[in-house]
């Protein structure tokens, strides 16, 4: 495709013709040359407005905010790549910066559209914690009905929560896509963001070249149904790694030991912790075992934070509650701050927790750290949310032909390896690399191994042998 400026020239195109000869296309999609809010980054911003209700195609109208990327060599391939976010809640416009620094924007524009109910694509958001120097609020259950049914009744006011699931939104992508001028697209997604790829791909096949799934949350994942078994897997697979780690088992020698005694302690009794934070100043905080739980559970989400657990565990063990909190707190700030809950609820009632059978939650939650709390929090949260409509085969697996990169992280602890083998095993044309590491698996070789892909749409012929030689990092032990 031919490019002015770094543009692709149907984006060009498009805009002179719609203001001279189409009003109506015209109307709906405004890009122009813009710089990235609190960055240097030139790029092309804009919206392009949907129906609220699709199927109507009537009544209340939703601006899609959306962010080009160009391509940084100035001579863009055809087929940009479209971002698609985690959460469910996050607003893809609010990557840019990152996406920007991004391996395969040197050929391809990168497109990021926040996805309704995100960001400033009528953001549905509800404050679960109301004051960002109220740090107790951080260790606190997220999903509280006291919480979600005041914010229902005041996003009623500009929103049908009905209308926010991921197959609408996934039309309004398949649209931009058009608006924009591309034939075909490649997704590239990580949790959440996995979803969303793969309904679209069900719904939009034809238009999609490749797709990239970093962190598998497949159809069959209803979240948050497996959240505490998979937690589990992750905090033993961690107790198995120190145990075998010469530094690590030298340093806690009885970390599951302690573990245990943690438990017991705050199920007793919540620990009062002092706690002084640059913005507040110092403060007390209660520490139950829920929070510590959910706490530990976001910390093992990345690397290298989840390298942290074992020396955060015997730290509490000994009465120091005040390192868990500091890093548990950031854990849970950088998620609580960064999703739009009224969304992510609009999203997981009707697509995952209306599957939920409570009769299966004893045996995916006995036995576990966070035991049945988070999964019966938010059913308590969707029987006070409106239920959007999702297809009555919405649950089947997503089996189509695109050429698709599936990639798992060994220490995932809420997309394990086995959702990357569901979501790879009814998809006919792809490949899963399962490498060291958490929830999103990165560095030198899983870039190697992507643009291999992404260059040819094909994966025949990967040499994924760098793997092999990938470690997780060292544990900390002081």
């Amino acid at each position: 495709m031919r490019s002015v400026h770094g543009f692709p020239l149907s984006l060009v195109a498009l805009s002179l013709l719609a203001s001279t000869t189409d009003a109506q296309v015209d109307d709906r999609l405004k890009l122009e040359d813009c710089v990235v809010p609190g960055t240097q980054i030139q790029a092309r911003c804009g919206r392009y407005t949907v129906f609220e209700n699709r199927d109507a195609r009537s009544g209340r109208t939703i601006d899609l905010n959306i962010i080009v990327l160009p391509a940084q060599n100035g001579d863009p391939l055809p087929d940009p790549v479209f971002y698609l976010t985690g959460g469910p809640g996050l607003a893809a416009t609010k990557v840019a910066a990152g996406q920007r620094r991004a391996w395969y924007g040197d050929k391809r524009d990168i497109v990021l559209v926040d996805q309704r109910g995100t960001g400033k694509s009528n953001g549905l958001d509800c404050a679960v914690v109301s004051d960002k120097n109220d740090l107790q609020g951080y260790l606190d259950p997220a999903f509280r009905v006291e919480v979600f049914e005041p914010c229902r009744h005041e996003l009623e006011k500009i929103a049908d929560l009905t209308q926010y699931t991921t197959p609408i939104a996934m039309d309004d992508l398949n649209e931009v896509r058009g608006a924009l001028g591309y034939d075909k697209i490649n997704l590239r997604g990580g949790s959440y963001g996995t979803r969303a790829a793969l309904v679209y791909m069900r719904r939009h096949p034809e238009t999609v070249r490749t797709a990239i799934l970093n962190g598998v949350a497949p159809i069959a994942f209803r979240n948050p149904l497996y959240h505490a078994y998979e937690a589990q897997r992750a905090l033993e697979l961690t107790f198995e790694e120190c145990a075998a780690d010469e530094a690590c088992h030298a340093a806690f020698p009885n970390l599951q030991q302690e573990f245990d005694a943690i438990i017991s302690r705050l199920d007793a009794e919540a620990a009062r912790v002092p706690f002084t934070d640059e913005g507040t100043g110092a403060v007390e905080l209660e520490m139950t075992r829920y929070a510590f739980a959910e706490a530990l559970r976001t910390t093992l989400y990345y690397m290298p934070g989840a390298r942290n657990v074992p020396l955060l565990i015997h730290k509490a063990y000994e009465g120091d509650y005040e390192f868990f909190v500091d890093i548990g707190m950031q854990s849970n700030r950088g998620i609580v701050d960064i999703l739009q809950f009224g969304m992510l609820l609009s999203v997981t009632c009707p697509e995952d927790l209306a599957r939920i059978d409570p009769d299966e939650i004893p045996a995916l939650t006995a036995g576990t750290f966070m035991r049945d709390d988070r999964v019966r929090n938010q059913l308590a949260a969707c029987a006070v949310w409106p239920e959007g409509l999702v297809s009555d085969d919405y649950g089947e697996p997503v089996s189509v032909d695109v050429p698709t990169l599936v990639l798992s992280g060994t220490n995932d602890p809420v997309t394990s390896v086995r959702w990357g083998e569901e979501a790879a095993s009814h998809l006919p044309n792809s490949l899963h690399v399962i490498a060291p590491g958490a929830h999103g698996v990165g560095g030198p070789c899983i870039t190697f191994i992507q643009a291999q892909f992404l260059d040819t749409a094909s994966v025949e012929n990967i040499d994924a042998a760098c793997v092999a030689e990938m470690t997780l990092p060292p544990f900390r032990t002081q």
